[in-house]
């Protein structure tokens, strides 16, 4: 009953893996004999599963009938195979009415279907393997061998995520968007997804959810680093205090989460998270000048966060390939679910050619990592740049268009948050003591001092905006206003 294939090198190919032709040919006798069996595989099952092609093309053939309606039998798919090769010296159809009359129960059909799958999987794994050999081989290969095990890793991960996203019914949607919705009217926090660690971004946003990617943007010295610090640690401190509440996992207004930091060490972020938490100036941290009592602050807040769920990865330079690799290791590893990266202009290309511009580099490496933000379901924050056009305005608050090589990142960002500080510029021009408008410099100085805004200039789900927060320079750390601590 064993068709001929005229494959052979797909047979030679297959020899020695794991492969089992008579639960494939179980498998489509059932199909044939009885066709509501279908509904038992449909969901995971592919053509190119079956180890033997004319057996994938049969089950193609039966689905694609059951799919529109029409009978699956040796009968009706006689056509499909007259002119096949594969079944030629057996006659197509002679060896599908074999198939159907030799038929288990039909109760088997799931059984033989994971096993189908299975064995695919295994044979999937070997064609991986073989492929590996072959490129660390050649002897003219360019590509370096971390960038390879990047590549061989991604494969790896494609292949465990093969089928693992099922399709859902907006029935099914609706029913999780309904608990969100009431998850958040109960809290009163407005909260849905993960904590921006600001009462009133968490307002204007609901959080930051699965699949999205959000841009922090803001030109030197605003803060934007400061505010994906804050972001970061209020995250894995909410995701802690959840769990030592007792909170439903799926209730956990936190995360864990993986900063990488390609611009700062993990010890300078160290030293900004303790500044915060202990409130101790970030300069003299940093230069040794704390008192005693300072020190104390600094070893308590360095002990309570201890066990925080940040991890860095501070990685000077980096492709948008190897940050996938290193945030795929982190998930499986450590659960993250928050990605947070600073910033996205000194990532790197996958395979950057002379002939291409900045500009375009930047668009692939905004597509990776809103395409990450997918694949991983976890929400992703990047940071950005600004052009210098905000300095030559004389409202100096960005805009989208002064995204610094803007192509891609604001189609691809579903949030862009700009962070801006009228403070700090008007510190920039500060006028002589003597002068005249000295006095009046120094007024408007005391009314701007600790003011800041957080610009909500893209939400695809929502409204944009300005929310007012706090910025406390001394250690660099932005929060609530006293009202929004109320309202909260």
């Amino acid at each position: 009953m064993q068709p001929k294939e005229v494959d052979d090198d797909f047979d030679a190919l297959l020899s020695g893996l794991p492969k089992n032709t008579e639960a494939e040919q179980a498998l489509l006798g059932a199909l044939l004999f009885d066709n509501q069996a279908y509904e038992d595989v449909a969901s995971f099952l592919n053509p190119e599963h079956f180890a033997l092609p004319v057996h994938g093309r049969i089950y193609d053939a039966i689905r694609h009938r059951i799919d529109h309606g029409q009978e699956a039998s040796p009968i009706t798919l006689k056509p499909y195979f007259d002119d096949d090769e594969a079944l030629k010296d057996v006659s197509g159809a002679t060896y599908l009415i074999q198939l159907a009359g030799e038929a288990v129960s039909v109760i088997s059909v799931a059984d033989y279907g994971r096993e189908i799958e299975d064995l695919a999987i295994k044979r999937d794994l070997f064609r991986v393997g073989r492929d590996m050999t072959q490129e660390v081989c050649k002897p003219e290969i360019e590509v370096s061998g971390r960038d390879q095990l990047e590549q061989f890793e991604a494969e790896l991960y494609k292949l465990a995520d093969h089928g693992q996203n099922d399709v859902v019914s907006f029935l099914q949607a609706a029913e999780v968007a309904v608990e969100d919705i009431e998850r958040a009217r109960q809290s009163g926090s407005h909260l849905t997804g993960i904590t921006t660690g600001l009462t009133a971004l968490n307002k204007a946003t609901g959080g930051f959810h699965p699949g999205e990617l959000v841009i922090i943007a803001g030109s030197t010295s605003m803060g934007k680093t400061s505010l994906a610090v804050d972001i970061a640690t209020r995250a894995a401190q909410r995701y802690m205090r959840d769990l030592a509440d007792g909170a439903d996992p799926t209730e956990n207004g936190g995360a864990s989460v993986a900063f990488f930091s390609l611009e700062m060490s993990s010890n300078e972020l160290a030293k900004r998270i303790l500044s915060s938490g202990a409130k101790v100036n970030l300069e003299k941290l940093r230069n040794g000048q704390i008192s005693a009592q300072e020190t104390l602050r600094v070893a308590r807040a360095a002990e309570e966060n201890a066990k925080l769920p940040l991890y860095i990865d501070d990685t000077a330079s980096m492709t948008i390939s190897g940050l996938r690799a290193r945030a795929r290791r982190l998930i499986r590893k450590n659960d993250v679910g928050l990605i947070v990266v600073d910033y996205l202009q000194l990532l790197e290309g996958t395979n950057r050619r002379q002939s291409e511009t900045r500009t375009q580099e930047v668009s692939e490496i905004t597509r990776g990592l809103k395409l990450l933000a997918k694949d991983l379901h976890v929400p992703v924050i990047g940071l950005s740049q600004l052009s210098r056009a905000p300095s030559h305005r004389e409202n100096k608050r960005p805009r989208l268009a002064d995204l610094r090589e803007s192509g891609s990142i604001e189609q691809d960002a579903d949030m862009v948050l700009f962070v801006y500080r009228e403070e700090y510029h008007h510190q920039a021009n500060k006028p002589d003591s003597g002068s005249a408008d000295y006095n009046e410099w120094l007024d408007k100085l005391d009314q701007l001092r600790g003011k800041a805004e957080v610009i909500i200039g893209k939400q695809r789900h929502g409204a944009t905006g300005t929310e007012e927060v706090f910025f406390e320079s001394e250690i660099t750390s932005f929060s609530d206003l006293a009202r929004d601590l109320m309202d909260g």
